[in-house]
């Protein structure tokens, strides 16, 4: 099971916005950083990361990491031409497992870029991937939803529609991610076509590709080409692909069909090892980080054999599990300490590196919620995450996309964008004149430097209530789903498409419409 396996078994189964109003709230919107239409750049982390692991620890996991991969191998399945391309680089293929020569992954990483940009169709919201950048991107695969009228039902493309709205019109949404929920009302070997559409049409921020079968990544690849040329595709990179592990220590044909058409058009691939610690790694910490780098270096040194150059990142997907009932659990120590863990072997092999996100294993956007996913986001931000899926709309352990969940986690976004930018050392922000003035027994509330600095002092939350009880009763007793609700509402109501050239429009839908009459629907 990985991230892109849960929401198609399932589903099998069964620019710039605008604010709602002008004025004061405007204003608000404006100094919380929480509104639409004040959009934020990608964050350019200036504060350091939180490191777990001395020399010694990493050394012992790289050679851990090195003895898996000669002695135990990775099965690259059903793919005769990745054994090919390893048999040619040196390795021991045996059937379909790979024994690694120690050191051949790393060195064929050398020519991975530690640093590059995903161009976006909107110039000023291309992204930097890796060094100090960090990007928020939405939630990935749930094949249901929670409604705004607080139902859960499988999703619909109508509801993939509006959650790429959202995150187009969230200022602290840097990218329009991908799979944001699986709309099961559209044949599945049509709807990545309706998918990458609607990412190009309804936001001009970057967005993923459709990784669930070869053909569908090369459509994803002829879309962009008609947005951006094909030579521009050829030699920048405009998508990002995730590309998961079936762990423990294989990757399939399906996941390795997507990644050389993504590495072979020079674009990014996310290499993530999709892990339940204690079923697909072991309990440990250590032994869990082990398989990860191995199957990160076997994964991710292919793309290097597909095309020297391309992009690719170090990805990461672990969470614990409960040993009694087998569930998923989120918002756990152990989890986060492989997050710190992998960033710093990420870190070592020069690639750019993704994890985390707003996980919960909640049902609801409740207490639970909030918790489990603030510790996950907060060791992502520390961990020094540069590609962040997930960061928004996460519900019930991945099976559903949730509206207000969506609109309560960019709030929490925005206020971790502020903290990364660490402190103002300027003359501004030591604020000694302001020191000088007030003196001694007085207050800071009507000096010059307040008064000056007050808009934008204080992150302003765009869900929580911090009002007097007495006007928290008189407004109506909402809890912050309710106001999460509204909100979400509120900025549907009023969102307008960014510009799209009619002719690249045209082009798109003249595409989609050859592809969708050149084969049956299939459900399965």
């Amino acid at each position: 099971m990985s991230e892109n396996a849960v929401s198609e078994q399932e589903a099998s189964t069964a620019r710039r916005g605008r604010a709602a109003s002008g004025g004061a709230a405007a204003r608000r919107a404006a100094r919380s950083g929480g509104g639409p239409g004040i959009q934020q750049t990608y964050i350019k982390r200036a504060i350091k990361v939180y490191e777990v692991l001395d020399e010694e620890g990493l050394s012992i996991i790289e050679n851990n990491a090195d003895t898996v991969l000669e002695e135990t191998g990775i099965i690259f399945r059903d793919d005769p031409e990745a054994l090919a391309m390893w048999k040619d680089a040196g390795a021991d293929v045996k059937g379909d497992r790979v024994h690694f020569p120690k050191g051949l992954p790393r060195s064929l990483l050398k020519t991975a870029p530690s640093v590059y940009t995903q161009h976006a169709r909107n110039p000023e919201r291309s992204v930097q991937i890796g060094g100090n950048a960090t990007v928020f991107a939405p939630v990935y695969g749930p094949p249901f939803v929670r409604d705004l009228e607080g139902v859960r039902r499988y999703a619909t493309i109508e509801d993939f529609r509006n959650f790429v709205k959202l995150a187009y019109m969230a200022p602290s949404i840097h990218h329009s991610g991908g799979t944001v929920c699986e709309p099961v009302d559209v044949p599945v070997n049509k709807r990545h076509l309706d998918m990458v559409y609607s990412h190009i049409k309804y936001s001009d921020k970057p967005f993923m590709g459709s990784v669930t079968a070869p053909e569908r990544a090369e459509d994803t690849v002829a879309m962009a080409k008609i947005v951006f040329g094909d030579d521009y595709v050829e030699n920048n990179t405009v998508l990002t692909s995730l590309i998961n592990a079936n762990s423990p220590m294989v990757f399939d044909d399906t996941m390795l069909g997507a990644l050389k058409v993504y590495a072979r058009h020079n674009q990014a691939c996310i290499v993530t090892p999709f892990i339940l610690a204690g079923a697909m790694s072991p309990v440990t910490v250590a032994g869990t980080l082990t398989q990860v780098l191995a199957e990160v270096l076997a994964g991710a040194a292919l793309t290097q054999l597909v095309r020297p150059g391309a992009p690719v990142l170090f990805g990461t997907f672990a969470s614990s599990i409960s040993m009694q009932s087998g569930a998923p659990t989120f918002g756990t120590p152990e989890p986060s300490l492989v997050s710190y863990g992998a960033a710093q072997l990420a870190r070592r092999l020069g690639l750019p590196f993704r994890t985390g996100g707003s996980l919960c294993a909640s049902k609801v956007p409740d207490a639970q919620a909030a918790y489990e996913s603030a510790n996950t986001l907060n060791s992502t931000i520390l961990a020094g995450a540069n590609f962040v899926l997930h960061s928004a709309g996460w519900l019930e352990g991945g099976l559903a996309s949730c509206y207000e969940k969506f609109m309560m986690d960019i709030d929490q976004l925005g206020m971790q964008q502020k903290f990364a930018a660490g402190v103002d050392l300027s003359e501004n922000g030591q604020a000694m004149d302001a020191i000088r003035q007030v003196g001694p027994g007085s207050h800071f509330l009507g000096c010059d430097h307040t008064q000056a600095n007050f808009q934008s002092a204080f992150y302003r939350s765009s869900i929580a209530d911090n009002n007097s009880y007495e006007q928290w009763l008189a407004e109506g007793e909402k809890t912050a789903p309710q106001r999460a609700n509204e909100l979400a509402r509120r900025w549907l109501e009023t969102y307008e498409a960014p510009p799209l050239d009619p002719g690249i429009d045209d082009g798109l839908k003249d595409y989609i419409a050859a592809k969708k009459a050149s084969m049956p629907d299939a459900f399965t």
